[in-house]
């Protein structure tokens, strides 16, 4: 499918780019050399007329991208997670995209439940109605479970929307090669390995029931989280292209008049939305990477209520660690530390500098942390990170690029229930308790702990294995062979078992 037969469209994508005045935005954005803004507007220029008009209400980028279809607009959505590709103003524009499309009939909505679940929708819910939002992926209807009397949101995929959809990212790998064939300082952003994220990121939201996974998994980490509540999944109303959950009912969370109506304190809430990602992201690695007021609701009694679960974002334990320590580096003002902790983790090449690293964190830290709390943004931080980075030659990151993200979503939904919050002061005690829990003494046994139940696992196979590599190794050097028990390897990996299952259990205890 990734042949010449892609190059139409391409053309086509590329005049309605030209025709929307998206071209140039774009090129500027990408800072593209002269031999890509000469092809790209050789493939534009000339078919300007075969381009698609869009809204011309909109900035030439979204305007371009919602012409374009669901892919396109969904794919603009991941490029905003992505400033370190299209730059941090792009970035921003493409964070507001609107993802509102038409909707597609309700009896289309009904023929997708029924086919999906085997029963019709009218058997299923005693009231379905008109849809209540429509995205480019799926729409949502609002309905009553027949059965028990519940109110719930059922998202429904757009009929065919996967045939659109491979069809599309097919022309953005030919695409993504074009570029890296016509500019080759592009391959530094890695085009292929943005569109393969923006692949896996797609497929993921294209199976519903993954995101029904995704939900159930996050409700179990976070049931104990008091002020914070999730849609239960209904699953025997939900599958592959249908997927029900309880309904949502509270204020949004960008309405801060009818939050105030209900006499809840905007400042607690303003707090909690920030430390509840932070705790989400250090102590699970299991996020919620699309944290906008859109996706979030204040319930009556103040809690906080999350739903849409199609993107979330997941990052490994020793991640979560050197991030944790980056954070409280700047938290502390602590400079020599964070540019430690980036070459530790080899997030940036050993042959630069460790105290010319730290020296130019600190003119990005220093500026932000001598302002009034109301101008210190994490986004401006992270976009002068970004600078610093580039400059000693850190590679992208897709896991941090997300985290990051999000960060500054929650960022600007916490600001905007309180404008004076000082982001610094209400993550200190967070990142203060995973440190101490995660990096420290406690999580030094933790770790041993956890080795020894693995070496517990293989412990009965040790002594096959080092014989199996002795044997080996003395073929190798045409020697005898070594007898089982006589080895001194195996009892020292004998003792290791033993000693490591020791610390286990006296942790245990």
């Amino acid at each position: 499918m990734r042949g010449p037969h892609n190059i139409w469209r391409l053309i086509r994508t590329g005049a309605t780019f030209e025709r929307t005045g998206a071209m140039g935005a774009i090129l500027d954005a990408m800072e593209a050399p002269r031999p890509l803004r000469i092809a790209a507007r050789v493939l534009g220029w000339p078919f300007k007329w075969l381009g698609l008009d869009g809204d011309p209400d909109m900035p030439p980028v979204t305007r371009a991208l919602t012409a374009l279809g669901p892919a396109y607009i969904k794919f603009g959505q991941v490029l905003s997670t992505r400033p370190d590709v299209v730059g941090t103003e792009m970035a921003m524009q493409l964070r507001v995209l609107q993802d509102q499309l038409p909707p597609f009939s309700i009896e289309e909505a009904k023929a997708e439940v029924e086919s999906e679940l085997g029963l019709p929708a009218d058997t299923l819910f005693s009231e379905f109605s008109e849809p209540v939002a429509a995205a480019s992926i799926a729409q949502v209807h609002k309905a009553v479970l027949r059965e028990t009397g519940d109110t719930v949101a059922v998202k429904v995929l757009r009929p065919g929307i996967e045939r659109a959809f491979r069809t599309d990212i097919d022309a953005f790998y030919f695409a993504a090669r074009f570029i890296e064939f016509f500019s080759p300082a592009s391959r530094r952003l890695r085009p292929l390995d943005v569109i393969e994220h923006f692949e896996g990121v797609v497929h993921g939201e294209l199976d519903l029931r993954l995101e029904s996974a995704s939900a159930s998994e996050f409700a179990a980490n976070t049931e104990q989280d008091a002020g914070f509540q999730l849609p239960k999944v209904i699953w025997s109303a939900s599958g592959r292209r249908v997927m029900t959950m309880g309904w949502a009912d509270g204020a949004p969370m960008g309405d801060n008049d009818a939050i105030d109506a209900l006499g809840l304190d905007r400042v607690a809430l303003s707090e909690r939305v920030l430390q509840l990602f932070l705790n989400h992201a250090l102590r699970d690695g299991f996020f919620h990477a699309d944290m906008h007021q859109g996706n979030l609701k204040v319930a009556a009694n103040g809690d906080i209520i999350a739903y849409d679960f199609g993107i979330m974002g997941h990052i490994d334990e020793y991640t979560r660690r050197v991030y944790a320590e980056i954070l409280f580096g700047f938290i502390k003002r602590d400079y020599k530390r964070v540019a430690e902790v980036h070459f530790e983790a080899g997030y940036v090449p050993a042959d630069r500098d460790v105290d010319e690293f730290a020296r130019a964190l600190r003119a990005v830290g220093e500026p932000i942390f001598g302002m009034d709390a109301t101008h210190i943004s994490m986004g401006k931080l992270l976009s002068y990170l970004f600078e610093v980075t580039e400059r000693f030659g850190m590679e992208t990151r897709t896991e941090l690029i997300l985290l990051q993200r999000t960060m500054v979503v929650v960022e600007g939904v916490a600001r905007s229930l309180d404008p004076h919050m000082n982001i610094w002061q209400v993550a200190r005690p967070v990142v203060e308790s995973y440190i101490k829990d995660s990096i420290g003494p406690k999580a030094m046994l933790s770790d041993l702990g956890k080795t020894a139940m693995v070496l517990a696992r293989f412990g009965p196979r040790l002594p096959g294995l080092v014989e199996q590599a002795l044997i080996r190794q003395a073929v190798a050097e045409e020697r005898p062979a070594p007898s089982r028990w006589n080895t001194p390897p195996v009892w020292i990996m004998i003792g290791a078992t033993l000693g490591g299952a020791a610390i286990f259990i006296l942790q245990a205890l």
